[in-house]
């Protein structure tokens, strides 16, 4: 039923654009022959078309613009005419006696064009009489177009300042009332669109429906039908707004409306018809119309009547989209120019708003959230741009949004998007945290936010510090930041963190191990307090974060270490302070012992070998010996994967050998155990590497007490005898000898201890091992291995090289035969 409509439509339109175009040949044969009496006849029955009430808007629209078209080369034919022998005054009158009101109407819109530009009588009684002639057709639709034509075709012909047809006396007065009686005349027929009446319904014979095909008829439609036609008329009217809109953008174009005048006069004018209309489609259309048509200067000077318009609207006018589209033009003007930043000051432009918005949202107790944080999200960009230095105003918006959100619960959807960008704009606006800090309003806005919104803010305010490079110096405001971005740093009862992906979850994390290494002070005791201060925050954070989060206190806390140490070293001996290396270091062993419940004992374990190393550049031997002690507990309970255990046991040798502050007591213990953790690695292969490894413990080269060459042939001979061993398993289970890489990175580390001078290490034995490891790659057992075969290579060119380097070096290397 639906697409017949459409097609009886389409049929309409076809026959009146037929109708139109055969009229409009007749007119033109007329013109062309001279023949006005022809030409007037012909072209009021061409505009009799636009009689039609068969149409849509859209479709009237499409015929109003070809008799448009036509209507113009009147217009022209009009205007040569009474440049020779026709008076235009006998024009005016004779279009006048056209049969048909509407038609009659046009011409004498088109006539009273040519008269006006004759000016052969002035422009105000011309357009006056046009419009209230224009009262004659009361038609909603045919009105508007008629009045649409009417205000066309005289934009250019008012009696404005600097005009042609600027009268002796004020005439801008009679310009202004001709386009606002316009307007009126227009908006009520729009208005009044919603209540036409679209003709005759047809009449539904009952006896011939079966009761199927009757309720078919009327069951489902009888239902819909009030509320598609309501739509649909709405629609429509949707379709039409911009004919009524056009006469306020004429309004705004008039050069002889100043402030004085539009304040007194236009403005009021204005909003008397948006607020008598009632229509809720109307107002929210015309209040738009009204902010972005007319400049800012004049929004600013008279914003207490036009925020007094807005409590009078109707209740379902979206009028939080007006006043947002008010304060977005103010706070453009405010941002064009500082000069400008007076007036707003001077008229109070902040309390007018804010008392606008709190009268709007008591007003309308229905009002969704969204609706409300969107306002005051307008209201706090105008403020920052007119205000940035009033804090008390922003956190009296914060404050007001606070009060709103009060009893709502946790905000989802739209709402919380929304409060996401609220709390953005003060961060980018003053490009500081440390503003946001003092903003008092600022964290309780955040409660309202569902966790994973408020995981969003917290990347919101941290990417903000890092962008601005934002140092945050004191414990207090690093305690208030924490509370801010606790989304990131704390366990949530939602448990939206396993339904995080993990990619995600280690970037959020990242962000906030960052945030911990740019937190500084120049001042150790404040640092300290800083530290302890971020402990207390992430100690919250449970086992998938505390990984993060962690290694990058104690990193910092490990550069405090050293700072308070080179402090000590330059201070005298009688300064006492709290913030010592020892304290620091309590701290530290506390923060990784819960890394080890985590549990990550690999991390655990490496940040206190960190510590270690720190404690031994400090000369604070019991605290060194301490953290390794507790690396060694972790490696022997917690770490059992074989992989893990290899990694570990390079890290304590690595980290040994760098230490200075050892006894020879401490230092053997801890040597000998690292040694017997080595040779009870799972693989051969690991026990060679960690045992030749542990040779370095024995030998340190800017430590003159530790050269022990005697252990260190001892460790190269206890791997040499594994790699033996490794090498006759292979033997065993794959049935060929494997690959000699072993015995070329054994001889490779006899090679260099023999070259670091230590004595036990001889010719013989180096020269031994070539040979082995000769008879080994051309054995028929051998297994291809081009890796080890390029080692080897490697190896024997480097004895070469040393032997022709020349001097002691050459010397100590020629016995060496290759």
């Amino acid at each position: 039923m639906i697409s017949d409509g459409v097609e009886d439509e389409e049929k309409w339109l076809t026959a009146g654009i037929a109708g139109l175009q055969q009229n409009a040949f007749y007119m033109h044969r007329a013109l062309d022959s001279n023949n006005i009496k022809d030409a007037l006849k012909y072209s009021a029955q061409m505009l009799s078309e636009l009689r039609t009430s068969r149409l849509s808007p859209h479709k009237y629209y499409e015929l109003y613009m070809r008799a448009f078209d036509e209507l113009r080369k009147l217009e022209i034919f009009f205007k040569e005419e009474s440049r020779r022998s026709c008076s235009i005054i006998e024009l005016y009158e004779l279009v006048q006696h056209a049969g048909n009101i509407l038609p009659r109407l046009y011409l004498l819109c088109t006539v009273g064009s040519v008269y006006i530009k004759s000016k052969e009588a002035p422009a105000k009684d011309i357009l006056k009489d046009l419009v209230e002639m224009c009262r004659g057709i009361q038609h909603p639709l045919r009105g508007l177009f008629l009045r649409s034509y009417l205000s066309q075709v005289s934009r250019d012909k008012l009696p404005d300042i600097g005009s042609e047809y600027e009268g002796d006396e004020n005439t801008v007065m009679d310009a202004v009332e001709f386009v606002l009686q316009n307007f009126t005349e227009m908006n009520k027929l729009w208005v009044r669109m919603q209540h036409q009446n679209k003709g005759p319904k047809k009449r539904t014979d009952l006896n011939h429906f079966g009761i199927g095909q009757f309720w078919h008829a009327i069951g489902l439609s009888g239902l819909l039908g009030p509320a598609r036609e309501k739509e649909k008329r709405e629609k429509e009217r949707n379709e039409l707004r911009d004919l009524v809109g056009k006469n306020l953008h004429v309004l705004s174009q008039i050069e002889g409306i100043d402030l004085e005048l539009y304040r007194d006069v236009v403005l009021p004018r204005i909003l008397e018809q948006v607020v008598n209309c009632k229509d809720d489609l109307a107002q929210y259309y015309l209040m738009d119309c009204v902010i972005q048509v007319f400049p800012d200067e004049y929004h600013l000077q008279t914003l207490e009547t036009l925020l007094g318009a807005c409590p009078q609207l109707q209740p379902s006018v979206d009028i939080r989209t007006v006043l947002s589209g008010l304060m977005e033009r103010l706070s453009n003007y405010a941002a064009s120019s500082v000069e400008v930043l007076p007036e707003f000051v001077q008229v109070e432009a902040f309390a007018k708003l804010n008392n606008a918005i709190g009268q709007v949202i008591e007003a309308q107790p229905d009002m969704p959230v969204f609706g409300a944080v969107t306002l005051y999200s307008s209201l706090l960009t105008f403020t920052l741009h007119v205000h940035p230095d009033r804090l008390d105003y922003v956190d009296q918006i914060l404050g007001a949004c606070v009060s709103k959100l009060s009893g709502k619960g946790t905000l989802e959807g739209k709402a919380t998007k929304q409060i996401v960008a609220f709390l953005s704009a003060p961060l980018e606006k003053y490009s500081d945290i440390d503003i946001a800090l003092k903003l008092s309003n600022y964290p309780l806005v955040l409660e309202y936010l569902d966790d994973r919104t408020n995981k969003v803010m917290s990347n919101v305010i941290i990417q903000s510090i890092m962008k601005n490079k934002t140092h945050i110096s004191t414990a207090d405001k690093v305690g208030a930041l924490f509370e801010l971005i606790k989304g990131l740093i704390k366990d949530l009862d939602s448990g939206g963190d396993d339904e995080m992906d993990e990619d995600d979850f280690k970037e959020e994390q990242n962000f906030v191990a960052r945030l911990v290494q740019m937190l500084y002070n120049d001042d150790p005791e404040e640092m300290l307090k800083i530290i302890c201060t971020v402990k207390k925050h992430i100690m919250t954070g449970g086992p998938k974060r505390l990984p993060f989060t962690i290694p990058p206190l104690i990193y910092n806390a490990l550069k405090l270490v050293r700072r308070v140490q080179s402090q000590d070293e330059n201070a005298s001996e009688e300064t006492t302070a709290s913030a010592t290396p020892k304290k620091i270091f309590q701290i530290l062993n506390q923060t990784i012992e819960v890394l080890s419940t985590v549990p990550v004992p690999d991390l655990a374990l490496r940040l206190y070998l960190e510590c270690a190393e720190a404690a031994n550049d400090c000369d604070l031997e019991p605290v060194a010996y301490e953290f390794f002690t507790q690396a060694y507990i972790l490696y022997e309970e917690e770490i059992s994967d074989s992989k893990a255990q290899v990694t570990a046991l390079y890290l304590i040798i690595g980290t040994l050998q760098r230490m200075h502050t050892f006894g020879v007591e401490n230092r053997d213990t801890l040597t000998h155990k690292a040694t017997g953790y080595s040779a009870k690695l799972l693989k051969k292969p690991d026990q060679c590497r960690a045992v030749y490894a542990c040779s370095h413990l024995f030998w340190v080269e800017d430590q003159d007490g530790i050269k022990d060459g005697e252990r260190v042939l001892l460790c190269l001979k206890r791997a040499l005898r594994i790699a033996n061993a490794a090498q006759q398993m292979a033997n065993v289970t794959k049935g060929s000898s494997g690959s000699v890489t072993l015995f070329i990175e054994i001889l490779n580390k006899y090679l260099y201890f023999f070259e670091k001078g230590n004595t036990q290490i001889t010719v013989a034995s180096i020269q031994g091992l070539i040979e082995l490891v000769t008879t080994e790659m051309q054995s028929d057992t051998a297994t291809s291995d081009p890796a080890a075969d390029a080692f080897f290579s490697s190896t024997i060119r480097y004895i070469q090289s040393q032997k022709a380097k020349g001097g002691s070096t050459a010397e100590k290397f020629e016995p060496i035969k290759v």
